[in-house]
């Protein structure tokens, strides 16, 4: 007599009934668990900071567009394009899967490098450096691609090495090489600040990686080395160090831009001089909407108004860690890290380079720096946390 059976499926156990009541296992199909929604205090703080950042480039620009293009809100019109189109790759983003930025991890650091490698060659120079790469319809910089594949790259190598990275072999040499080649391709723009940033990004995964300390001290030693050596040798560095020394000593020439910002931070006072009633940006400071664009904030909004700014970026940069924490495995936790620890690094880099805390190194400030394809590329590793957010478990949300 043929036996018949049902199959039943439970949160706990999988089996069969057979005729007569004996229970026999049985292999169901695996099914996929529905991922949940992104994580709405980063999604809203990113908005807001985004939306704030796109009205002060129209209050920063308008009058060196005009000036310059006979259009005052060129700069803005076409800001406002990237950050549109940058929510909309965030948000495509935040739907893939994240096995799929580590599949590419290495395909992206092999395109950062050769991008790198053809800026020399090909690049378009402005002020003395060569840093974009012209596609007609619009300029980008490869170092912004070469952040994220490195911080990519360093998360998929730290998980792949897992219980390894305590030894020099796996915990320092790889990433090492990886550091050496990407400052040495942009030193020969030169670019400072990117390659500043690539060491702090090399910093902060290698250390959430589980690097010895040790290596930490040893390596710091021979960046202050190399740095010195760079300082006084190439006379591009050299020049931006004097200015950051003593700026009102060459006021008109290598201090101008500085002295500038200071003017623009010191006339906003407590509630600042309002929204569009900034003078500094009437051709007087130097990259008012790009990387001096927070002297702008302080000027028309103040004090208060820039410290709330500071502390929307401190409360996302808060938010980005606590994803980090409670992401489901080591590679999402990592890559959070990486970004989030590269935005806490640009804002205060920016800042303290326009309140002459640090030489002047042209970090532009995140969400508010003029610039659609970082602008895009920010956005893009927005969508990579916000993906990260849809895999940690609802019990978890806070």
């Amino acid at each position: 007599m043929q036996r018949t059976q049902r199959t039943y499926a439970s949160p706990t156990a999988n089996f069969t009934v057979l005729e007569g009541g004996k229970p026999g296992p049985v292999e169901l199909p695996e099914v996929q668990v529905r991922r949940g929604g992104v994580d709405l205090p980063f999604l809203v703080l990113t908005l807001v900071i985004l939306t704030i950042g796109v009205i002060m480039v129209l209050s920063a620009s308008f009058a060196r567009a005009y000036y310059t293009t006979g259009d005052p809100m060129k700069y803005f019109i076409r800001q406002l394009v990237f950050a549109t189109l940058g929510v909309f790759v965030m948000m495509v983003i935040s739907r893939f899967p994240v096995s799929l930025f580590r599949r590419f991890s290495l395909h992206l650091m092999i395109l950062a490098v050769l991008l790198l490698a053809v800026v020399p060659i090909i690049g378009v120079e402005e002020n003395g450096a060569r840093r974009w790469i012209d596609l007609g319809f619009t300029t980008f910089q490869p170092s912004e691609i070469a952040k994220l594949a490195e911080v990519l790259f360093f998360a998929s190598m730290i998980c792949t090495f897992k219980d390894k990275m305590k030894t020099f072999k796996y915990g320092v040499l790889p990433f090492a090489v990886t550091v050496v080649v990407l400052v040495g391709l942009l030193i020969l723009e030169p670019h400072l600040s990117a390659s500043v940033i690539i060491i702090g990004i090399a910093a902060i995964m290698m250390f959430a990686g589980g690097t010895r300390l040790r290596w930490f001290a040893v390596a710091a030693i021979a960046v202050a080395a190399v740095g010195y050596l760079a300082v006084s040798q190439l006379g591009y560095a050299g020049a931006r160090i004097s200015a950051w020394r003593n700026p009102e000593a060459d006021s008109s020439n290598t201090g101008y831009q500085i002295m500038q910002s200071l003017y623009a931070i010191g006339s906003g006072g407590l509630m600042g001089l309002g929204l569009g009633h900034g003078r500094q940006k009437y051709l007087y400071l130097p990259m008012e909407h790009n990387d001096y664009i927070f002297s702008v904030v302080c000027e028309e909004l103040g004090f208060v108004g820039a410290v709330l700014i500071l502390l929307l970026f401190a409360l996302l940069i808060i938010r980005g860690f606590w994803l980090a924490l409670h992401a489901k495995d080591r590679f999402s936790s990592l890559v959070v890290t990486g970004i989030t620890g590269l935005l806490a690094l640009q804002v205060f880099l920016n800042v303290a380079v326009v309140t002459n805390l640090l030489p002047s190194t042209g970090i532009s400030l995140p969400f508010f720096s003029y610039g659609g394809t970082a602008l895009l590329i920010q956005m893009a590793e927005m969508g990579i946390i916000l993906s990260v957010s849809r895999d940690i478990p609802i019990t978890k949300a806070g």
